[in-house]
């Protein structure tokens, strides 16, 4: 038996996280991701930067009355390499 690889971008445990978040909702702001993850805003930064970089997700900035807000939703392509990734590990569990 051959077992898939498994994309490295998603094998990280804090950008497996986001797209779990993103993959069953619409979209999370960032201090929703950031509370859910219990990551630091710098490193959640970092990793949603390579998750948008990669087309996984898209990224909005703008603003909640005076206060910025970022605001992340899973793309299609985001979509279809998360189920590849769940597939994978499916055939390392049985």
């Amino acid at each position: 038996m051959r077992f898939k690889e498994l994309d490295p971008l998603l094998h990280s445990p804090l950008r497996l996280a986001v797209m779990s978040i993103l993959v069953s909702a619409e979209s999370a702001d960032f201090v929703y991701l950031k509370q859910q993850t219990n990551a630091t805003a710098g490193n959640l930064s970092v990793q949603l930067d390579k998750l948008q970089t990669a087309g996984y997700i898209s990224i909005e900035k703008g603003f909640k009355g005076k206060k910025p807000c970022t605001t992340c939703r899973i793309t299609a392509e985001g979509v279809a390499r998360f189920d590849e990734y769940v597939n994978a590990l499916r055939g390392y569990i049985g």
